[in-house]
């Protein structure tokens, strides 16, 4: 319709339509004749040099001029295989089948997202049906369905995402902020020219910071102007830059604007920029903090919601107290600039550098001659802003107060969200190559710039993605130069209204989240997608018959972006309709989809960029979707545009299918597997051999050998009967029992020499005396009596020996026994213990095998297109086997620990009930030596 009502202003004379101009839009694939046939057959004026009446080309003579000569015929099989090439119109059931199969994303909750019903699909075809009696029939000709596939309801992202969707009550540092660098230049770096317009373009363009080099003016009104100091670049004058920005900057978005200064001005013409500033922008100017945000330690920053249609000074900033000094005398008409600072002369060629240095710069390049610029840029030395800062400009500066960085861990010591600090692209890397993780923290709280590096003198831009991957606020670029990095920021931009800030994702703002930007495994609580995108046609690619192809990347994650790898076939001699039928471009793994963007990039036979289009992947819908083209520079093209098709599905890493089909599903996993088992026990296979197959997929249970089959080791228990056997305590027992046998020897030989020697005592006192006599003498009497106890005491010293003697044995024997017990422990140990290493050997060999079957996989994978998705396939492959490997590790090295701990407790058991056994022995005899001396004392009597 845009391009119906361009060609209804390109009248002549007269004020008719050339039948030439019209024809010219189809001239890149068709023939004039052909073209000219046409217009016949639609009853309009057929000659080349005829006209038209605006009233007799209507819109609807333009859609039919548009299918007459180019027929959609890649729609043509798309509308046979939903009809199945019965019928001419495509009946109500197979059209919603048609919309959930193929148009809804199976990623969507069915609660929040329902599916196509009747009444939905019916709104559908009368909205767009053209036929009476199909609308009736509630059918869908190949009209209606194409008008559907090119209308708004099938655009490629969802609509509500070009309106201002996203929470925007949450702290700037929490949002990318569309922004520029050197946002006066219209042109190179060195020698460039400076341009107001420039600032009224970027603005319109959704930039939220925008960048003035702020010089002093050399005229006799001494004016600051704005220019790219020492390069040579024209200037103009900073009033007029904040005219423009005042006029321009809430057209496109009504969110907060920065104004990144760096100044180099006096403070006598600081005093003007404050001026300027403060008269020009009025309420517009944010000059005050906002009370619910103070500038304290640890106060996070406010919201785009409370800074709502207001402008920010980011500039240096005095000391609290010296601003407030000077400020207070400025305002009593009492503060005197003394210019001790040196004046800065923006015009004036940078100095050269040392011949030692230049040396070294310059010899990089002997290959080669230098030109005039690259020598200039060679001696180009950076000079950063004054720090005298004149009272009234810093207490302008609020939420944006550049500081020098210190390092992150300085940063998060002192908490001072309103801090911010800037770096060139080159240091930012390096941060990010170190400090990656610091770095994404860092911006959870505060803001950071990025800028190009000073050596890109043909203001071209480096690529942004990198560090939105950081966390980044303000990813400058130079708005200028329509190259790849800044069609992928105005593409990502697109979204939110234009408004200039989105937000970002939940991990990168939460401090109690930890988000690497170099991490190939999927974040804790964002699920990894997979993406497939099938260019199918294009239409009106060029207004030239020249061959056309395209292009197909996606940026993200280091790990998700693919480059260059998935191009389409050349079609020759055809830029209006060429049909590419492309077997789908597969991103098999996006580990994070809500930093990810898909490009689109239509080129020429000479590589010649046609136009491109920049999706991102958190808002694309699938299936079958008309994506309409930009222009280098991003602005919409009317004609021309892509026919794809797009599936989106949740990634499922090897062998997993099944499980997945299962949950997302379950009754109609559970139905088929039904049909299938029923199936097969008609061919009389049981359901045992199907169920893990079942559970994989569909895919064969590994064979009887590569299944994993792990018995644990049993050992005889260790007995204190099989200990008795053992040769060391054989040879002991013998030998206490020699030593016993010799004591009791000995103590016979004892009681036999008292027992002698006692007899003969009494034998002496009665010698010579009848009975009556020495059984009364009293003599005889207490001799007995003496000799009596002399042998209890005998006896019971004896017993003492023994005892003591038993009980010695026994702790001796227990000594032995706990040493043949523990070599033998130490045994089943070992034993166990080379078990366990023959178990990890096996498993790291079959880990191995696994990893050079895998190798071999990949590489005899026709589906496989280059060798870089080889690559990736092998390395995503690769990555699911260590955590495979990992994890089997882990179970076999708990189930090994479990294994050993069972055996070590059951050593102890052993040794605790050998230790209880001596120790009852022990005890007896003790027991025994009680209750000898509890008793009554026996007397003995020879």
């Amino acid at each position: 319709m845009k391009h119906w009502m361009r060609l209804g202003f390109q009248v002549d004379a007269a004020g008719k339509v050339p039948v030439k101009v019209v024809a010219r839009t189809f001239a890149s694939g068709k023939t004039e004749k052909l073209i000219y046939q046409a217009f016949a057959e639609l009853g309009l004026p057929s000659e080349k040099g005829d006209s038209m009446e605006k009233a007799d080309f209507t819109f609807e003579k333009f859609v039919a001029l548009y299918h007459k000569i180019c027929p959609r015929n890649d729609i043509e099989e798309l509308f046979q295989s939903i009809t199945k090439g019965k019928s001419d119109a495509i009946g109500l059931i197979q059209f919603i089948d048609f919309l959930n199969d193929k148009q809804r994303d199976p990623r969507l909750n069915e609660i929040l997202y329902p599916l196509y019903n009747e009444k939905r699909a019916t709104e559908i075809i009368d909205e767009y049906e053209q036929d009476k009696d199909n609308r009736v029939r509630r059918r869908l000709s190949k009209d209606g369905f194409i008008r559907y596939l090119m209308s708004d309801d099938n655009a490629p992202v969802w609509l509500d995402r070009l309106d201002i969707y996203m929470e925007m009550d949450q702290p700037l540092s929490h949002y990318y902020i569309n922004s520029s660098h050197n946002t006066y230049l219209s042109g190179r770096q060195f020698g460039g020219k400076s341009s107001v317009e420039m600032y009224r373009q970027t603005l319109l363009a959704g930039c939220r910071c925008v960048e003035l080099d702020c010089w002093d003016g050399k005229g006799s009104d001494e004016e600051p102007i704005i220019t790219h100091g020492k390069a040579m670049c024209t200037e103009i004058l900073f009033k007029d830059v904040i005219l423009a920005i005042r006029d321009c900057a809430f057209v496109t978005s009504d969110w907060p604007v920065i104004l990144s200064f760096e100044n180099h001005c006096c403070r006598a013409q600081q005093y003007k920029l404050a001026k300027y500033c403060d008269e020009i922008l009025g309420d517009l100017l944010l000059k005050e903090p906002v009370p619910e945000s103070p500038l304290e330690p640890g106060v996070p920053l406010p919201s785009p919601s409370q800074l709502k249609r207001k402008i920010l000074i980011k500039n240096k900033r005095l000391k609290p107290d010296v601003e407030k000094q000077e400020l207070e005398l400025f305002r009593q008409g009492q503060f005197v600039i003394t210019e001790d600072e040196e004046k800065e002369d923006a015009s004036a060629p940078a100095a050269p550098l040392p011949d030692d240095k230049k040396e070294t710069e310059v010899g990089a390049s002997e290959s080669r001659s230098l030109s005039f610029e690259e020598k200039m840029f060679q001696v180009y030395e950076y000079k950063g802003g004054t720090n005298h800062i004149h009272p009234w400009l810093s207490s302008m500066v609020n939420y944006a107060e550049p500081v020098k960085f210190q390092g992150f861990d300085v940063a998060e010591e002192k908490n001072i969200h309103h801090n911010m600090s800037s770096f060139a692209e080159t240091t930012g890397l390096n941060y990010l190559k170190t400090s990656a993780i610091e770095f994404v923290n860092y911006n959870k709280r505060q803001m950071s710039r990025i800028y190009p590096k000073g050596t890109r003198a043909d203001s071209s831009n480096y690529m942004p993605q990198v560090f939105w991957n950081a966390g980044s606020q303000m990813v400058s670029l130079n708005f200028q130069t329509p190259d790849l990095p800044f069609q992928l920021n105005q593409g990502k931009f697109e979204y939110n209204g234009n408004c200039g800030y989105l937000l970002k994702p939940d991990f990168m703002r939460r401090p109690d989240r930890t988000f690497d930007p170099f991490a190939e495994s999927p974040v804790d609580g964002v699920i990894a997608a997979q993406c497939a995108v099938q260019v199918i046609a294009g239409q009106f690619l060029s207004d030239k018959k020249v061959g056309t192809y395209v292009e197909v990347d996606m940026y993200g994650l280091p790990t998700d972006t693919i480059r260059k790898e998935f191009r389409t076939r050349m079609v020759p001699a055809n830029g209006l309709n060429p049909i590419y039928n492309e077997e789908p471009f597969l991103f098999r793994k996006v580990v994070l989809p809500d930093l990810a963007v898909l490009r689109f990039g239509v080129y020429d036979e000479n590589g010649k960029l046609l136009g491109q289009r920049i999706l991102p992947l958190d808002g694309l819908q699938a299936g079958y979707r008309h994506i309409s083209l930009r222009t280098e520079a991003n602005f919409p093209m009317a004609l021309p545009m892509l026919f794809c098709n797009i599936e989106l599905k949740i990634y499922v890493p090897d062998g997993l299918g099944g499980f997945m089909d299962a949950l997302s599903d379950p009754r109609a996993f559970m139905s088929a597997n039904k049909e299938r088992d029923s199936k097969l026990k008609e061919m009389g296979i049981e359901e045992s051999e199907t169920s893990k197959a079942a559970l994989t997929g569909g895919k064969p249970a590994p064979a009887p050998e590569e299944e994993v089959k792990r018995e644990e080791m049993k050992f005889e228990p260790v007995t204190l009967e099989s200990l008795r056997s053992d040769k060391a305590f054989a040879k002991a027992t013998k030998k206490h029992q020699k030593d016993l046998e010799t004591m009791r020897k000995r103590q016979q030989k004892e009681k036999a020499t008292i027992q002698k020697n006692q007899v003969s005592a009494v034998e002496r006192i009665v010698k010579g005396k009848n009975k009556e006599e020495f059984i009364n003498d009293p003599a005889l009497k207490q001799l007995v009596a003496d000799q009596a106890k002399e042998w209890s005491e005998l006896v019971g010293r004896h017993l003492k020996e023994e005892w003591t003697l038993l009980k010695e044995q026994l702790e001796a024997q227990q000594d032995i026994l706990k040493t043949v017990m523990l070599g033998a422990q130490g045994a089943q140990l070992k034993l166990l213990d080379a078990k366990l290493e023959k178990e990890n050997k096996d498993l790291k060999t079959r880990q191995a095998k696994m990893a050079v079957e895998t190798a071999k996989e990949v590489a005899s994978d026709k589906t496989l297109r280059n060798k870089a998705e080889k690559e990736r396939r092998l390395r995503e492959k690769n990555q699911n086997n260590t955590k495979k490997f990992i994890e089997e590790r882990k179970i076999t090295a708990m189930k090994q620990g479990k294994e050993k701990e069972k055996l070590m407790a059951m050593h102890a058991k052993q040794l605790e009930d050998l230790n209880r056994d001596i120790q009852l022995n022990i005890e007896m005899y003790k027991n025994a030596e009680v209750e000898y001396q509890l008793a009554n004392p026996y007397e003995f009597f020879v």
